[in-house]
């Protein structure tokens, strides 16, 4: 019962969006050259389904490499700030600095600065939008441990990797899964700025470029359709690792 409820709830409320937007269209008697309907994107996705299936795998490729790469610095950066209060009273202002700087002025400086190299551009846009989450979740989770059940542990002889894993770890899963699934949004949206402006772009980005330059609009619509698909997919996929690693944190309502 759980478990359907689980797939049929989302799956109706997409359902009620997609029509909604649809009668919002019809009502207004809008053309699809102003605002495209759900019905006007079917056509769009069969008629481009090979771009749709390459540029896609552009994207998602991209997007999980930058995540990993966040996962692993974001991580370390995390850790480094929780069990330092210097380095976290040294290294909160930059973090928070930086990421209150809109990336997509970053986009122009990284092309300049790694010439050529597209897909280290992208990649590395992905994982400069993601790696603040997980950093700022893991840093809070650890500097707020409790410090009597760290005495405890050292006080019976536990070295302090027991400690970390024990109780440290433990203890973080929750907060960094959380964050996971905020940098999972923000590695998409990463990914398709370099998409869009560069002007050697590849992947869903560079399609919906291509439907704007020739005033495709139910292509851009269904470019944006996929790009929702593929974060749902792989926000799930996120929540799936969640249950096996995390499953124990999970508290049923009411």
């Amino acid at each position: 019962m759980e478990l359907a409820q689980k797939i049929l709830v989302p799956l109706l409320a997409m359902l009620i969006f997609l029509g909604l937007w649809e009668g919002v269209v019809w009502i207004n008697d809008w053309p699809d050259y102003k605002m495209a309907s759900p019905s006007d994107l079917p056509p769009a996705f069969v008629k481009y389904h090979a771009l749709f299936l390459s540029g896609g795998w552009e994207t998602l490729w991209r997007t999980v490499a930058g995540l990993v790469l966040a996962v692993i610095f974001g991580t370390g950066l995390g850790m480094v700030m929780g069990f330092s209060r210097i380095a976290r009273a040294g290294l909160y202002p930059l973090l928070v600095g930086f990421n209150a700087i809109p990336k997509a002025t970053l986009v122009p400086v990284i092309a300049l600065v790694f010439i050529g190299q597209y897909d280290f551009n992208t990649v590395l846009m992905a994982f400069l939008i993601s790696f603040f989450p997980i950093a700022v979740s893991v840093g809070i989770g650890l500097s707020t441990l409790e410090p009597e059940y760290r005495d405890i542990l050292a006080a019976l002889g536990a070295s302090k990797f027991t400690i970390f894993r024990k109780i440290a770890l433990p203890k973080t899963l929750p907060e960094f899964f959380g964050a996971l699934k905020v940098s999972v949004t923000l590695a998409f949206i990463g990914t398709n700025l370099v998409e869009i402006v560069s002007p050697h772009g590849k992947g869903l980005g560079a399609l919906f470029l291509s439907g704007q330059t020739n005033s495709d609009y139910p292509l851009m619509f269904a470019v944006l359709i996929a790009l929702a698909a593929l974060g749902i997919v792989l926000y799930y996929a996120v929540v799936a690792l969640e249950r096996i690693f995390a499953g124990w944190a999970e508290r049923s309502p009411g």
